[in-house]
């Protein structure tokens, strides 16, 4: 692990590189050329914004940055892109966890808009009522989120939706003024975001804007290390019980690097799903959770596309009486499969005797699910779902 100090106003922080490099040392990960510079380039944004952070108060430093909105103004944020499974949120998380940045964040994209479009609708509200002065609601929204996030990181930065689009050159010409630093990973390049969309031209000044703003790094790392984490593990685990405990929780540290796991919410159509386990792109639930709760095939697909692999604990044996938490399970499994998603299970039995009945629907869509959850433990199936996901992300 390496340890530096920036001055003596600064707390001494770890490196990227180092923690980088002790992955490497203690075989967790292969050194690769194209994720090494991309750890570089944390490391001098996470100075950068030491820097300044000191330049702003005013600090020893000061002299070498002037004004406060000049020093925010200096600090470039990271764009990286390439295909999946490349170690892209990876690298963002072992930033995201070591940066001494107080005010920050890290969230999906997707969910931020979301809440970005409940704040604006509440903004609004509060002009016509008087109660906000002015005619603009992105500008009380923007000193808000300002006000709460200096760096701002986001999963999975796409544009898919209109409203987003129209929205995103106004709200983020206002971040960057209040100095807002935004470091991102995405499937895409900057200049094909919201390719082909309706009404792309409005989200032009936005693209344009934003490669301003940051320094754009495309990934190319030389395979999947997702796959090959995954290859060659047991990937259904069963029968339940404490070796299978131990055995899902070991699968999930090798997959994540043994970086700490931090709660999400998924947004749905206005409803939060819990995601209590999260880490670089993966999700951890338990049966109950998925299927104990009053989820729909909409928000498993949304599961679906927010993660690339997702962990199941403590499947049961499901008889006829719990043929709504049946229906629920065919659905999930339905989901991940055509959406061509790793998944890790614990059940308590093979998929061919989890469900317990002589006939009726569920029975007969159960063999298709066993059918499934047999189908995407095997190696053929890893590789087809690396391809399908890539293609998705065209």
């Amino acid at each position: 692990m390496e340890w530096y100090l920036v001055s003596e106003t600064v707390p001494v922080i770890s490196t990227v590189v180092g923690r980088y490099e002790n992955m490497v040392s203690q075989g967790e990960i292969e050194s690769d050329p194209a994720q090494r510079v991309v750890v570089e380039k944390f490391d001098a944004l996470n100075l950068r914004l030491l820097e300044t952070k000191v330049a702003s108060k005013k600090s020893s430093l000061g002299w070498l940055f002037g004004k406060r909105k000049q020093a925010l103004d200096a600090v470039t944020g990271l764009y990286i892109w390439g295909d999946v499974g490349r170690g892209k949120t990876m690298l963002m998380d072992l930033f995201f966890e070591i940066s001494a940045e107080p005010r920050k964040r890290r969230q999906h994209f997707h969910e931020f808009m979301a809440e970005t479009h409940d704040r604006v609708f509440e903004a609004r509200k509060k002009i016509e009522s008087g109660e906000i002065k002015g005619s603009d609601p992105i500008i009380p929204v923007a000193n808000d989120i300002a006000a709460e996030i200096r760096l701002l990181c986001f999963d999975e930065f796409t544009v898919t939706d209109i409203a987003d689009a129209m929205l995103l050159g106004r709200l983020f010409t206002k971040l960057f003024e209040h100095g807002v630093v935004v470091v991102c990973t995405s499937n895409v390049d900057p200049e094909d975001l919201y390719k082909d969309g309706l009404n792309r031209n409005h989200i032009l000044p936005f693209i344009d804007l934003l490669q301003e703003k940051v320094e754009v790094l495309r990934l190319d790392s030389r395979t999947d290390f997702r796959l090959e984490k995954l290859a060659g593990s047991e990937l259904y685990i069963s029968p339940l019980g404490e070796q299978a405990d131990e055995e899902l929780a070991a699968i999930w540290r090798n997959l994540n690097h043994g970086l700490a796991s931090h709660e999400q919410e998924l947004e749905n159509h206005g409803r939060k799903i819990p995601v209590r386990k999260a880490c670089s792109g993966s999700a951890w639930f338990t049966f109950d959770e998925l299927c104990n709760q009053p989820l729909g095939a909409s928000d498993y697909l949304r599961i679906a596309h927010a993660y690339h692999t997702v962990f199941i604990e403590n499947v049961p044996v499901l008889a006829p009486q719990k043929r709504n938490e049946a229906k629920r399970f065919i659905n999930l499994i339905d989901a991940l499969y055509d959406n061509g998603n790793r998944l890790v299970i614990s059940a308590a039995a093979d998929p061919t005797a989890l469900y317990v009945a002589p006939s009726g629907t569920e029975a007969f869509e159960f063999d298709r699910t066993a059918s499934r959850l047999i189908e995407m433990r095997s190696p053929e199936y890893l590789f087809t779902a690396e391809n399908t996901q890539l293609v998705k992300n065209l």
